[in-house]
């Protein structure tokens, strides 16, 4: 196992942790996030608050577990570049905006090169 394999996995931790507690923070404070939602003229708030749960959550796990990962993070990059679409193209939300392309930068590499050796899709063979 060498440095760039735990990296990569390091990595992946990290990109999943903002995801999960962004999961979380939905389901515990649900009436709140669906408020936030109507307040930014969201249709079907519920439904799409249930299916970012969803697709955070399970994405979140990709990342972690190392399987199909690409699929999960190209998941997390779709949901991704749409709630900053919606929640963070005003000017007062730049930093967001900013924050949000760069965790988008970092699934996309995932995409772009895969889980990495210290994975289940490759074993859990670190060379």
């Amino acid at each position: 196992m060498n440095t760039d394999d735990v990296l990569a996995l390091v990595g992946r931790l990290f990109l999943a942790l903002i995801f999960l507690a962004s999961a979380f923070g939905k389901i515990t404070n649900f009436d709140g996030t669906l408020q936030y939602m109507d307040a930014h003229g969201m249709p079907a708030a519920a439904f799409f608050c249930v299916a970012a749960i969803v697709v955070e959550t399970l994405g979140a796990v990709s990342l972690i577990l190392g399987y199909r990962t690409r699929w999960g993070a190209a998941a997390l990059s779709a949901f991704l570049v749409a709630a900053t679409w919606i929640f963070h193209t005003a000017p007062d939300q730049r930093i967001q905006l900013l924050k949000n392309l760069a965790i988008l930068g970092g699934l996309l590499h995932v995409v772009a090169l895969g889980p990495g050796p210290i994975s289940l899709e490759a074993g859990g063979r670190a060379s």
